[in-house]
């Protein structure tokens, strides 16, 4: 990779970052009180098969689509 080619992929990814960054921290937010909620609850119930662990940590990117695309429809109501 050259020197100029690393300098304007940083650029690139500075860019999108300032552009994106409120939307980006909304996303971690989600992320994590979503990891921590379903690790609460497979710590207090003990004996859950880890497939379901893992099966309701991937439910988490259907709920995030699920969210956020029913805020945006209503949104566009408003």
């Amino acid at each position: 990779m050259a020197m100029g080619s690393a300098t304007e992929l940083l650029e690139t990814v500075g860019e999108h970052v300032r552009e994106h960054r409120s939307g980006m921290f909304v996303d971690l937010v989600f992320a994590i009180a979503w990891v921590t909620v379903v690790t609460v609850v497979f710590d207090l119930l003990p004996g859950g098969p880890q497939w379901l662990y893992y099966l309701t940590l991937l439910g988490g990117v259907v709920a995030y689509y699920g969210f956020f695309g029913s805020l945006e429809a209503v949104r566009r109501e408003s």
